[in-house]
């Protein structure tokens, strides 16, 4: 008989140990190495976001007097009025001691182009202003917004400055005066794009986003699981069907580009369809979606146990009656999260909406699906490939506002899956 007994106190035995010992800590040390640089890394791309985009959610404000006479408006015709001239005098007002041409210009730089729309709205929303005086806070231009916040350093030599030392006094002389503040910047929200940064916002690159993906849900929500339901329960298992799954997990993994392409030659090139609208947008993205929203509801199919199908057919229930009635409600919590999770990946894609034109310079939110519009992913690339500096902020501010989107979605996925689903 063979003898198969170990001396475990051996120093062979033991020196193994060790060494396995070793293996054991040096695998946990390179995960918690690799997870600690992972979290590193998303620390400084959150943080560098944070204190980059931080200025853009506050704007610096003035507040002055505007006359409202009816030399400058009409009350016939309001935004036929020259408010350019009303906020001109306004400014001009409060420095008296600038006379030459040339100064009392650069003193007019102060305010934004903004301002008159301001002093326009709330004339058109008031027109007993006509002819009186009002107390109005406008946004000061970029540069002075920049000075407000320590972008522009005062020590910097004055040929090296946007600003020169009598546009700062000017500026100082507002803020000694108690006129200058810095609100929280609501128009980066109600706002729509525009050239000059102080008044520029995200409004419309939101209803764009908004129709596009609601576009895209309409589209591949259904189409997803009723293509899932047949492949699943229905269609026979042969060579074309595996071709065609084949072909599904294939299109999962499609760079985006290809699709915006797609939609370039076909969409817009054979059908006309209106380019740059979200109609085309959603379209495009309901084709990336789709392979996520079949896969993730084939998963959730064949998670509902055998047994289920068993018993109604059981009692009589015929092959759709149990899809529809037993295995679909059943496979719902993964489906929506399948579908959440496929549209905040749609959220985020900009390559095949820069194909279709959904870059445009838009002043306006758009109010259907087949007006021109952009999205949040493509107002981010313009506002990064302007050469203002002020948009440095709003590029970090508009990333910020989609990863907010995006993480939203996805904590809305997890909800939904830890309510809905049932453990068997």
């Amino acid at each position: 008989m063979t003898d198969i007994s170990v001396d475990w106190a051996s120093p062979a035995i033991a020196d193994r140990v060790k060494k396995r010992h070793r293996a054991d800590l040096w695998l946990k040390g390179g995960g918690m190495a690799a997870l600690g640089f992972a979290l590193l890394m998303l620390f400084i791309l959150v943080a560098s976001l944070v204190s980059t985009g931080a200025d853009a959610f506050r704007q610096t404000h003035v507040t002055l007097d505007f006359d409202v006479s009816e030399s400058r408006v009409s009350p016939d015709d309001i935004f036929k009025g020259n408010f350019r001239a009303i906020v001109n005098d306004a400014i001009e007002a409060r420095f008296p001691e600038v006379t030459s041409r040339s100064d009392r210009r650069t003193l007019t730089g102060i305010l934004s182009n903004g301002a008159q729309g301001a002093v326009r709205d709330a004339v058109f929303a008031d027109p007993s202003l006509i002819g009186r005086s009002v107390t109005l806070t406008v946004p000061v231009s970029d540069p002075y917004d920049q000075l407000m916040k320590g972008l522009i350093k005062r020590d910097t030599p004055e040929a090296n400055r946007r600003l020169k030392d009598n546009q700062i006094a000017w500026f100082d002389q507002l803020q000694a005066a108690g006129l200058v503040s810095k609100p929280i910047n609501w128009a980066l929200l109600s706002n729509a794009d525009s050239r000059f940064p102080e008044i520029a916002g995200l409004k419309g690159a939101l209803w764009g986003s908004f129709y596009a993906l609601l576009v895209c849900f309409l589209i591949s929500f259904p189409v997803g699981i009723a293509a899932a339901i047949y492949l699943e329960e229905f269609a026979p298992k042969n060579r074309l069907t595996d071709i065609i799954e084949i072909n599904i997990n294939n299109l999962a993994a499609v760079p985006s580009v290809v699709f915006g392409l797609l939609a370039l030659a076909v969409f817009i090139g054979w059908f006309g369809m209106p380019r740059s609208a979200p109609l085309v947008g959603g379209i495009t993205l309901s084709l990336m979606t789709l392979p996520t929203i079949i896969i993730a509801t084939r998963a959730s199919l064949k998670g509902v146990p055998p047994s289920i199908r068993e018993a109604a057919l059981g009692v009589g229930a015929s092959k759709h009656q149990v899809v529809l009635t037993h295995v679909l409600p059943l496979a719902m919590p993964g489906i929506l999260t399948g579908t959440i999770i496929g549209l905040a990946q749609a959220l985020g894609e900009t390559a095949p909406l820069l194909l279709i034109g959904m870059n445009a310079f838009i002043t306006s939110a758009p109010e259907s699906l087949f007006q021109p519009a952009t999205a949040l992913p493509t107002q981010i690339f313009i506002w990064a490939d302007s050469p203002e500096r002020g948009f440095v902020s709003r590029t970090s501010a508009a990333i910020l506002v989609l990863l907010t989107f995006l993480i939203a979605m996805n904590t809305l996925a997890v909800i939904l899956r830890r309510r809905l689903e049932r453990r068997w």
